[in-house]
């Protein structure tokens, strides 16, 4: 029944590796100037401020979350390669429009925000390399292939950092081109090196990138945005209908494993400044290699997952993925009784200023910087008395903290990949541009809410509530697991066309 020759498997595979490629830059494409965005948008335009800083790093969440389903929709229309190369090139404007916010005389802060929130709108072609590897792989392939996507953008999250590193040896000064009016320096060049990337994607998608679309047999066939290759494959093959529930409870669960990770990424710096009295120049390096070993772990788990799954099923593993991030989350909760240090520096002369409603998504390094009295020498340390839980809160040791990173870091890749690939099967030889867009735009718009619930909770109330509430979360989407568990299947296998 299988009918492919040796030739179209080498153009199918050579494609799916050209989107593994644009996965891995779309992810460095965010992570390669995260650590610069708030020196550099200081140097550009002195009346930013920090509140400020948290609008331009949630705008590409926002972007991506805006352009996901609209790729995904032009995708089930037309050749892939059109939105692929389209969005590409909104990335690779957006970051020269980066390299230039320093050029006008005024609002400056205004054309970074516009260039990172282009750049999240280029991202959002996630949702079209994502369809197209689930039509374009059958179902034994389709485990491998979506670990290996999550992979690619695991990787370009980690790698993101370190070409920023390697750039700083540029210096804060720089080349400056006057004929070009650009300035390379240790903010422009890992954006322009982001823009050279994405025109190599774009010549690869152009040479190497063909369309091709299997049945969840393998067996090739036409699709609406076919380019001429494949085979017609009878029409039985797309017969039957999308088991809707079983979308939107794989779209909430997908929100919630987003959510939760956004929140551990958040608090990381402003739960290690309370608890351990940690710097912030501390906290950032502690938790840069907590969070690059995390990485490492979770490409780690990306490639077990793959041999794991076929032995015991998905819906099994992501279940016990979940539990994991739960414990992870408990472990977390205050239990001791020994109280953190206080920043009681803090109060002298009633100097705290103000938290304005626009700083909730802020990054909280910032927040604490902001806190500081201007008329203080040195750097408080410890738990800040403006956060009144920090008085009757138990300390969470360090082996709690350490313990729980490697928990949520085994968790969250079993979880992340194990829902794509769940998704990608209920839908079946359907078009799923627009699905995979839906599911897309829920990841973008839950690391956009995660800070804001750090923001409020954390801050007001202190991680046992904090912690408390994710882990009621948690349990909630493990219920709607068990719910939904058997209409978790294959497209094929719901109308028996093929045995689970």
């Amino acid at each position: 029944d299988v009918v492919e020759t040796q030739e179209h498997y080498k153009s199918r595979w050579r494609s799916i590796w050209i989107m593994y490629l644009t996965m891995f830059l779309s992810s460095v494409g965010f992570s390669i100037v995260i650590m610069s965005v708030w020196p550099y948008l200081q140097k550009i335009d002195p009346t930013a401020d920090a509140s400020f800083l948290g609008w331009i790093i949630a705008s590409y969440s926002i972007g991506q979350m805006v352009a996901s389903p609209l790729f995904g929709l032009w995708s089930n229309y037309r050749p892939r390669r059109e939105p692929l190369v389209i969005s590409t090139a909104i990335s690779v404007a957006a970051n020269c429009l980066y390299a230039y916010v320093h050029v006008p005389h005024s609002h400056n802060k205004y054309y970074m925000l516009t260039a990172r929130a282009l750049v999240g709108f280029g991202a959002g072609n996630v949702a079209v390399v994502r369809s197209y590897i689930a039509g374009a792989t059958s179902l034994t392939e389709r485990t491998s292939a979506m670990a290996n996507t999550s992979a690619c953008q695991a990787v370009g999250f980690i790698l993101g950092p370190v070409f920023q590193t390697c750039f700083t040896l540029i210096g804060e000064e720089g080349v400056t081109w006057k004929f070009l009016c650009l300035q390379l320096n240790m903010y422009t060049a890992p954006v322009l090196f982001g823009a050279l990337l994405g025109v190599i994607n774009i010549i690869l998608i152009f040479a190497i990138f063909r369309e091709h679309r299997v049945d969840d047999m393998g067996r090739q066939y036409k699709s609406i945005n076919s380019d001429g290759e494949g085979s017609d494959v009878l029409d039985q093959n797309t017969e039957g209908s999308i088991d809707h529930v079983a979308v939107v409870a794989l779209n909430v669960l997908f929100f919630v494993i987003l959510f939760v990770f956004a929140v551990f990424e958040t608090i990381a710096t402003p739960l290690t400044m309370d608890m351990y009295s940690w710097t912030r120049k501390e906290a950032v390096f502690y938790n840069g290699i907590i969070l690059s070993v995390i990485g490492i772990e979770s490409v780690i788990v990306f490639m077990v997952v793959k041999i794991l799954s076929k032995k015991t099923g998905e819906r099994a593993i992501l279940h016990a993925g979940l539990l994991i991030v739960l414990i992870g989350f408990f472990i977390l909760l205050p239990w001791g009784k020994k109280l953190p240090n206080i920043q009681w520096q803090e109060i002298k002369n009633n100097s705290i200023p103000r938290t304005a409603p626009t700083e909730m998504l802020m990054p909280f390094w910032s927040l604490q910087e902001m806190q500081l009295p201007s008329n203080h020498t040195g750097e408080p340390v410890g738990c800040p008395v403006t956060q009144s839980w920090c008085l009757n809160t138990p300390v969470i040791y360090l082996a709690q903290y350490l313990s729980s990173d490697v928990l949520i870091g085994l968790g969250y890749p079993v979880c992340n990949v194990m829902s794509y690939t769940l998704y990608s099967k209920v839908l079946g030889p359907k078009p799923q541009g627009v699905y995979m867009g839906w599911l897309t735009a829920s990841g973008s718009g839950a690391r956009i809410l995660g800070p804001v619930f750090v923001s409020q909770i954390y801050t007001h109330l202190g991680p046992r509530w904090a912690f408390s509430l994710i882990c009621g979360v948690v349990v909630a989407s493990l219920l709607l697991l068990e719910i939904v568990y058997k209409r978790l299947i294959a497209f094929s296998v719901r109308y028996g066309r093929m045995q689970e």
